[in-house]
């Protein structure tokens, strides 16, 4: 199962963003979780500089941008 993360303060962006991420999953087929981290001090901790940012399983992918679904799957696969 993959650990689908979403870092953010609970921007639109942030929004866009877990929508998008979920819905590549879906696409992709994936037995995921998601999880929405609004924590700073767990935001601080991953190393994270720009929200929103993106990690799957534990690994930063992406940080301060909202990529197109499509882009979403290739970091997912």
């Amino acid at each position: 199962m993959k650990k689908i993360q979403i870092f953010g303060g609970g921007c639109a962006k942030c929004g866009i963003l877990y929508q998008h991420a979920e819905a590549a999953a879906k696409a992709l087929g994936l037995d995921y979780e998601m999880e929405k981290v609004s924590d700073y001090e767990k935001i601080a901790e991953a190393g994270i500089m720009a929200t929103p940012a993106l990690a799957v399983d534990g690994k930063v992918k992406l940080e301060g941008r909202v990529p197109t679904i499509e882009a979403l799957k290739e970091l997912l696969k």
